[in-house]
């Protein structure tokens, strides 16, 4: 069986939610839904009663058919509760097994040794048997399988997994370039890699270890929740606790299964039930967002958030550079630079060179033709590719230094124009790429990352709603800032390693802030894990997502928006459901105590209201009723309250003019009912 999510659905995780949703006597239970926890308890006293009942025959606690009638109700009451809220955290924990499967299953080209000595031969071999000072060769396309250092070669390396910047790098032996991390990918060039890290010290290791470390703390809406059914239950433990010796003034007794009922009745079982069944929902509203959610918490939190952590490639911008512009150098016409540039792309089958292909139009690129031409990959040793000709016509495009290098060889000058546009292109954050013909310098073209479209008008809206944007990024300052000014965010965050990320998230936690963090790459993970919100976009890495509590499948950075309102109309339907529940209780505090105590204290009979049968009956209907609200009110816990962006008065107004009216008035007509059925079984 299959989730909408499209992963598989264990038979062990049903047989977890069934084994939790029966008693569960442990201190986690009782601190994190307290309400719940004694009506757990309160059904195995009831069962304890029901038997001592059966066996004994002490009628003094009432009848074994009327102990037990209330016992499978409490029972229902308790799965129902606590099922589906299993099933919500078997599903909800940030992991770490990703990043242990990189580190464990990549292969390896180990290079054999005899003794001291290295050998030719190779062998393949599982990442996890690498040892500090093994030899290993990468080709391209293939994964770095540990931390180490180039001993021979040099490469050009995608290191986007782990840095989250698209750029590729060059790494060679010798100077301090040559260190490579485990993870990353080699786009060109064969390279031979001594391993520099113990078992438990390498990069990834790292990111284990703060992913593990870190823990999403309980929201001030929790907390206060938390306070409020905490507060109501020890309430109603003191009222059932002190009608004891009332009875016993009054001489009307009371038998343990009314006791039970009542206190079961009074606390706010209401909303205590309900609470998982409005996080699943918000779960469900989320995933039509086209968003994937881990728990129901995580989609309320986000109601309330403060700051937003966004990473800058793949989330932001789209995360491969592409052609922006084309600048010829003096004495060549724009068509004429296109046309090179078209040309000594056409078989370049990398993102950039698709990109210079289509910024040069169909017009031109239908009129070129390769016909007898070679083409020249690029190397991290000539940080170029291009193309020669069949006329012998030599095209090259590539970094500036290296195609400056490549001029100044064949004594061809570097025009100053050409010189200024370079400098001027990456001062703007993006990458120049030079353009020579035959060694003769013709022009630059631009590479940039490109900003998602409408991100800006996004960023404006989640400002109006007193969401703070702060963009985060591995990039220069320069650069990081020019990125985050086109982008519209409120603040950024340059050269940021895994450990800046997560230490800003635990600065603005401490401050009394909810974090939401936006990411895509395995050194967001611990960052995304932190989080009181974390992110992942659906094209970042395993790793990444395992680590958040929701995956947007659409990559979209300014989802979150949809997110804040599925989070508000969360907190909406809670607080409209809390204020039912409250009125709920209070209403048949009044309605079922004048009903015990109406034989004994005649002068009661003047707020018995409902009139009911009996106290047995009374307690029965009660009982009933309150098994029964928690499914009828589930339609309005799925559905929601519709989210309207109003003042907190206005907001508790209308909640007590509906809710809290229909809270007082709905137990008074539905145990009166439920009693008039329950009367003709006495």
């Amino acid at each position: 069986m299959k989730t909408k999510d499209n992963t598989l659905f264990p038979a062990d995780l049903v047989k977890e939610s069934l084994k939790q949703s029966f008693v569960k006597l442990n201190p986690r239970v009782l601190i994190k839904n307290p309400v719940m926890f004694t009506v757990e308890l309160g059904t195995i006293v009831m069962l304890i009663v029901t038997l001592r009942t059966l066996f004994t025959g002490d009628v003094s606690q009432g009848s074994f058919g009327y102990n037990l009638t209330i016992f499978i109700v409490l029972l229902l009451t308790v799965l129902f509760g606590n099922f589906a809220e299993a099933i919500a955290e078997a599903r909800g924990k940030a992991q770490a097994e990703s990043l242990r499967k990189t580190r464990e299953e990549t292969p390896a080209k180990k290079i054999l040794a005899v003794g001291e000595i290295f050998t030719d031969e190779i062998k393949v071999v599982s990442s996890s048997l690498l040892k500090k000072g093994d030899l290993f060769v990468c080709e391209p396309g293939d994964i770095i399988p540990a931390d180490g250092e180039i001993v021979k070669g040099l490469a050009s390396i995608d290191e986007s997994a782990i840095t989250g910047e698209s750029a590729p790098v060059i790494r060679e032996a010798g100077g301090d370039k040559s260190s490579v991390v485990g993870g990353t990918k080699v786009l060109s060039d064969r390279i031979v890699v001594r391993v520099t890290t113990e078992a438990g010290e390498s990069f990834l290791d790292k990111m284990i270890a703060l992913v593990e470390g870190a823990t999403r703390q309980k929201t001030p809406n929790e907390i206060a929740l938390t306070i409020l059914l905490a507060s109501f239950t020890l309430v109603f433990i003191i009222v059932c606790v002190t009608l004891k010796p009332f009875a016993d003034y009054a001489n009307t007794p009371i038998t343990i299964a009314a006791f039970i009922s009542l206190f079961v009745c009074l606390i706010p079982t209401t909303i205590g039930g309900l609470l998982s069944a409005i996080g699943i929902a918000g779960m469900d509203r989320a995933l039509r967002a086209n968003v994937i959610t881990k728990s129901g918490k995580a989609v309320e939190t986000a109601g309330d958030l403060d700051v937003l952590l966004l990473d800058k490639t793949g989330t932001i911008t789209i995360g491969n550079r592409k052609a922006t512009n084309f600048y010829p150098a003096n004495g060549y016409s724009n068509e004429e630079f296109i046309r090179i540039s078209a040309l000594s792309s056409l078989a370049d089958d990398t993102p950039e060179g698709k990109s210079i292909v289509e910024l040069a139009g169909k017009e031109i690129v239908s009129r070129l033709s390769l016909d007898g031409a070679t083409m020249v990959k690029f190397t991290a040793e000539t940080r170029s590719s291009g193309i020669n000709l069949t006329d012998g016509t030599r095209i090259r495009k590539g970094a500036y230094d290296a195609i400056r290098n490549l001029a100044q060889h064949e004594g061809q000058p570097f025009p100053a124009e050409t010189h200024q546009m370079v400098k001027q292109i990456s001062g703007n954050g993006g990458t120049p790429l030079v353009v020579a013909v035959n060694s003769k310098i013709m022009g630059v073209i631009e590479l940039q990352d490109i900003i998602k479209p409408g991100i800006q008008e996004r960023f404006e809206r989640l400002r109006k709603m007193g969401v703070k944007t702060v963009m985060v990024t591995g990039d220069n300052p320069l650069t990081a800032k020019y990125i985050a000014e086109k982008a519209g965010v409120d603040d950024f965050i340059a050269e940021a390693k895994p450990e800046d990320k997560m230490n800003y998230i635990k600065k603005e936690q401490h401050e009394g802030r909810l974090v939401a963090m936006m990411g895509d790459g395995t050194n967001d993970a611990p960052a995304l894990a932190q989080a009181d919100v974390g992110v992942a976009m659906n094209s970042g890495t395993q790793a990444a997502k395992e680590a958040g509590n929701m995956v947007d499948l659409d990559n979209d950075p300014t989802k979150l928006i949809e997110i804040v309102e599925i989070g508000k109309q969360l907190l909406m339907t809670r607080g409209t459901l809390t204020t039912f529940s409250i009125a709920n209780d209070v209403a048949k505090y009044f309605a079922i105590v004048p009903a015990l105590f109406i034989l004994s204290i005649p002068a009661l009979q003047g707020i018995n209201i409902m009139k009911l049968h009996s106290p047995e009956t009374a307690i029965l209907s009660a009982v009933i009723f309150n098994a029964l609200i928690i499914p009828l009110l589930i339609p309005l816990a799925l559905r929601g309250v519709a989210y309207k962006p109003i003042g907190a008065s206005a907001l508790l107004r209308r909640n007590l003019l509906i809710y809290g009216l229909g809270g007082v008035i709905v137990p008074f007509i539905g145990i009166k009912l439920i009693d008039l059925v329950v009367a003709l079984f006495f």
